[in-house]
């Protein structure tokens, strides 16, 4: 079985076959950078970090744009009732989640080119779409995009013109039509200086749409495999950028992938919690390890229901599977980074490698992980060194896949789960010495009683010809 992706344009799942035979191109619409990022925003970086470390693993060259979007109507109004300039606002939430990336072990794109950064291909692009017959300019400093004149519009959401709902109340008078959209913007009154361009039809700013539509192009090409985003992302702004590329002559994206939201008490996050749910807020008590697993290990296109108990239970099983990979490293020694990233999926649990290809089952691949956790808990219990290196080898590379394996950065020595296997290994190990050193005087009644406190504390000591091995019991 090879890769299959649920295809959003088509609503089906499709066999994956790339533009190019071993090449992979990914664009993601990333931030828009007018606030703190909160895990609403990060669900969609996580799942998409997935599917490139899935299809790295499968050998694949990947290259992943993920764009920062750091001109629009909200960043100039939040920045001007901040008193602040418009670049540096930008520039501010930007930093904070690239902060919030890097904390939750998410992959740096290959490219993550700004919006202001690339006017001169979105002119480019709309005037391409003019040549086309499918813009016009109205008063000075605006173009729009006319939707009748192409006829697949509406063919990604699969909606008929005369079924989208628009708002007519604050229609510009220089529309033709109300479901039209705008490509270049012209300034608004009061707006600073410097957030306009001089363009062929008037000084202005570009349109939302058109950012990922030039950005992509700039990056991909014209044609590229996959494109994704939120699904709150489908309409208008994915539709509309298909929508112009198509305009302009461009194949455009071949797969559309698009992640559901985080839910809170069965609702979709609203912004008057996103300041209690942001990602710098939540990780002050939460292990970052633990939030990831709590987000990124449900399918992608299934909403994750947030709250206390999710982190609860994320935690709990983060800590029997990150014990696991500490007790086999114990016992064996640690495998190689290098050794890990070398796996293939015929190296991998062919149940793992099922549910991976399978429109990126994490669901079912967790499954996988902990049968192989459990394999190499008994191999632990049973002293098999070769089985406990190759559950060790196992576990870490599905892991590794999910962004989780506990020797990786960022998680190595950084969790909470190794802190506290830290502190307890100290205490444990003391136990364990005084208990050696009463074995040794034949003070057999002391090292009973050491080791039976252990054993009240859920501690099992294992004796062997090397020493005391020691593991939560359970775990």
């Amino acid at each position: 079985m090879s890769l299959s992706i649920y295809d959003s344009a088509t609503h089906s799942q499709r066999d994956f076959v790339p533009l190019q035979p071993g090449k992979v191109g990914v664009y993601l619409c990333g931030a828009t950078v007018q606030g703190s990022p909160h895990i609403g925003h990060i669900r969609s970086a996580l799942a998409f970090d997935v599917l490139v470390r899935w299809l790295r693993r499968s050998g694949y060259d990947v290259t992943m744009v993920r764009n920062v979007t750091d001109i629009d109507d909200k960043i100039l109004q939040k920045s001007a009732e901040a008193g602040k300039p418009w670049w540096a606002w930008a520039y501010t939430y930007e930093n904070e989640f690239a902060e919030a990336y890097r904390t939750l072990g998410i992959l740096a794109p290959t490219y993550e080119p700004r919006a202001t950064g690339h006017i001169p291909q979105m002119l480019e692009l709309i005037q391409q779409i003019m040549d086309a017959g499918h813009a016009y300019v109205g008063a000075p400093g605006n173009v729009y995009f006319d939707v009748t004149s192409l006829r697949d519009y509406g063919s990604l959401t699969r909606q008929a013109l005369e079924n989208m709902n628009v708002d007519e109340s604050d229609m510009e008078p220089d529309k033709r039509n109300p479901h039209d959209f705008a490509l270049w913007k012209a300034p608004k009154q009061g707006e600073p200086a410097d957030a306009s361009w001089d363009s062929p039809w008037g000084r202005g700013r570009p349109g939302w749409h058109l950012e990922c539509s030039a950005m992509s192009g700039r990056y991909l090409g014209d044609d590229f495999d996959i494109h994704g985003g939120g699904i709150d992302l489908r309409f208008p702004h994915h539709e509309n950028e298909q929508a112009q590329s198509h305009a302009a002559g461009r194949g455009f994206a071949r797969y559309w992938m698009h992640n559901a939201w985080v839910t809170i008490e069965g609702e979709k996050m609203s912004k008057s919690l996103g300041n209690s749910l942001t990602v710098q807020n939540i990780v002050k008590d939460v292990p970052p390890v633990v939030l990831r697993f709590a987000l990124g290990t449900v399918h992608y296109r299934s909403t994750v229901a947030y709250s206390p108990e999710t982190l609860t239970e994320a935690a709990a099983v983060w800590d029997r599977l990150a014990g696991f990979v500490n007790r086999s490293v114990e016992a064996v020694g640690e495998v190689s980074a290098q050794h890990i990233a070398a796996l293939g999926p015929d190296d991998l649990p062919e149940d793992f490698v099922t549910a991976l290809d399978d429109d990126l089952n994490v669901s079912a691949g967790l499954a996988a992980i902990h049968e192989a956790v459990t394999n190499g808990n008994n191999a632990l219990s049973e002293r098999d060194d070769p089985a406990i290196l190759a559950a060790q080898t196992s576990v870490r590379a599905m892991l590794d896949v999910l962004g989780l394996d506990p020797l990786a950065a960022p998680w190595r020595g950084s969790s909470s789960h190794d802190d506290l296997y830290e502190a307890l290994n100290s205490l444990v190990v003391n136990v364990l010495d005084d208990r050696a050193a009463a074995r040794a005087q034949k003070d057999w009644a002391r090292a009973d009683a050491l080791r039976d406190s252990l054993t009240n504390a859920g501690i099992v000591v294992e004796d062997s010809a090397d020493g005391a091995r020691w593991h939560v019991e359970g775990r």
